[in-house]
């Protein structure tokens, strides 16, 4: 390790994770969602690291070639879809599943010359971002099942407000996608992280919803041992974190009481302590929104940063008696400090601050 940040990825824990995620739902297939370079944790080492997932799903055409190209044969989803003839056929060449969200690409679908590719027809149940109206749906899954270039149609939707177990929202999604999928024989797909990590009620979705085909869901947070709910932790969950993001102390010097440190002078020390100097900051992903008193974990206990985060460096008060070294390893987050305890410090959440990891010098992936 240089001393700049790295993000360690215990590929093992995204295993377990795996089997957690089933063991909630043991008769659904598992679509792992794996956009966004994996939640900023390598997708192509975690998609073959999770050879038991039934299909991968990203969110954009770029990223579902560079996992076939790869070498992943697995199906591979493209949730947004594709917006034009040239994504359109290469898509159906490397037999891509395609979600269709809007008219425009019904339209593209159909005046395709040749090929066929399972579709993922997508209805806005109150997520009010991607989807057809529900009311929309009799006609629509006609049309489709009527396409030559439909090889299987398949139906989904987006909850919005899953992490909120309490919230109204979800329940009114559920009756609007019943109303979608009752008596459908095929594959539906509803759930995200939360919805299957935290409503039960769908374990048995065919009988909940009223379909008979597969149930899919769609973990994408829970795979890396993140919890989507406020208040509790992948381990609350039985997850196993996999992401420990650390750089090393590259400088230990005396702060006198009433010092300023770092750009604007935003703190001042309000007694004698001793300054660390850790190597990370925004340029790697470690977010200039967090704030003074944010935790970073240096040899087991926790100390505060102090002062504005900088690009390459951020400063943390060990204490009037520390005894660090330059050379230690400070932990951003990971194990004995969850993102999930780290993220409201910065006003943000888990999935932002992982999917923000910059890779900057080095990523080391261990098993």
């Amino acid at each position: 390790m240089t001393f700049g940040s790295r993000a360690l990825i215990r590929l093992g824990a995204l295993k377990d994770n795996l089997t957690v995620i089933r063991n909630a739902a043991p008769n659904a297939r598992v679509m792992a969602v794996i956009k966004a370079n994996a939640y900023g944790h390598g997708m192509e080492a975690v998609a073959r690291t999770l050879d038991d997932a039934d299909s991968f799903a990203v969110a954009r055409l770029p990223e579902a070639v560079q996992l076939h190209e790869s070498g992943i044969d697995k199906p591979i989803v493209l949730l947004a879809g594709v917006l034009t003839r040239n994504e359109l056929e290469e898509a159906l060449a490397r037999r891509f599943e395609i979600v269709v969200h809007c008219m425009e690409q019904i339209d593209l679908l159909e005046a395709a010359p040749s090929g066929a590719s399972t579709v993922w027809l997508k209805f806005d149940t109150g997520m009010n971002r991607l989807g057809f109206a529900p009311e929309a749906a009799s006609g629509l899954i006609a049309r489709l099942r009527n396409s030559p270039r439909v090889a299987e149609l398949r139906l989904m939707s987006h909850l919005a407000s899953a992490d909120e177990l309490a919230s109204p929202v979800t329940e009114e999604q559920f009756a609007r996608f019943r109303e979608v999928v009752e008596n459908f024989d095929g594959a539906v797909s509803l759930a995200n992280t939360p919805a299957a990590m935290g409503w039960p009620k769908l374990v048995d979705a065919q009988e909940f919803l009223g379909f008979s085909g597969e149930h899919w869901i769609r973990p994408g947070l829970a795979l890396f041992g993140i919890s989507p709910f406020a208040g509790r932790s992948g381990h609350d969950l039985g997850l196993t974190p996999a992401m420990q993001f650390e750089a090393r102390v590259i400088a230990i010097k005396p702060l006198e009481e009433g010092a300023s440190v770092g750009y604007k002078g935003r703190y001042r020390a309000q007694q004698d302590t001793t300054l660390g100097i850790i190597a990370a900051g925004y340029g790697d992903g470690y977010t200039r929104h967090f704030r003074t008193g944010t935790p970073v974990l240096v040899n087991g206990r926790r100390v505060p940063l102090i002062g504005n985060v900088s690009m390459d460096m951020i400063a943390v008060d060990l204490g009037e008696d520390a005894s660090d070294n330059v050379g230690d390893i400070a932990t951003l987050w990971g194990e004995g400090l969850p993102v999930e305890e780290v993220a409201p410090w910065a006003d943000a959440i888990p999935y932002e601050l992982v999917c923000g990891v910059m890779h900057r010098e080095n990523s080391l992936v261990v098993d």
